[in-house]
């Protein structure tokens, strides 16, 4: 499957550079606050995962399914720059470029074609919850560290998900939202 190997390769190898590249303007600690910096590095690593053992002859179903979580979450991150951050919280104009033309755009693009035509796993409905793991786990450590965590220490709400105390109703859109992705990329 060279065309899998290829893109998955240069899906990796772009995601990376383009996180590379932001890091020069935060630092680490600050750059891994945000779900698209974390999408975009597990969705590398399972990219990289893929090439891997394709290379050495087949792709274990655990590869894939983590191929799975990657992409379902990096295509979450795209549909939020498009439909929520996009228009309603930035501009499109912020969010698509430098860098972020790339964690924002490409780099989900070109894992969610991988991913349909060469690095499906075979697997029941029960995937759909993992692709939404991801998107959980951020979930509880965005609320506590906007929400709960000492005022001091507390993060920025850049996602505006809790604008005018609406966190519960952002945490249930977001899972929703992450369900029913997920659950696209597991009929496709």
């Amino acid at each position: 499957m060279i065309p899998s190997v290829i893109l998955n390769s240069v899906t990796a190898l772009i995601a990376l550079a383009a996180l590379i590249a932001r890091s020069h303007n935060s630092s680490l600690r600050i750059l891994l606050r945000y779900f698209t910096a974390l999408s975009n590095l597990f969705c590398a690593v399972t990219c990289l995962m893929v090439v891997i053992t394709r290379l050495c002859g087949t792709v274990p179903s655990a590869v894939l399914v983590l191929k799975y979580m990657g992409t379902s979450a990096v295509t979450v991150t795209f549909l939020t720059v498009m439909l929520f951050l996009g228009p309603f919280v930035y501009n499109y104009k912020v969010l698509l470029t430098g860098s972020d033309l790339w964690l924002h755009l490409v780099c989900p693009l070109l894992a969610i074609i991988s991913f349909l035509l060469w690095d499906k796993p075979e697997a029941s409905f029960g995937i759909v919850f993992l692709g939404v793991l991801p998107v959980f786990l951020y979930a509880v450590n965005y609320l506590y560290h906007v929400l709960l965590i000492t005022p001091e220490k507390r993060w920025e709400d850049f996602y505006g998900f809790n604008r005018h105390g609406k966190w519960l109703l952002s945490l249930i859109v977001m899972i929703m939202a992450s369900f029913l992705i997920s659950l696209v990329l597991w009929i496709l």
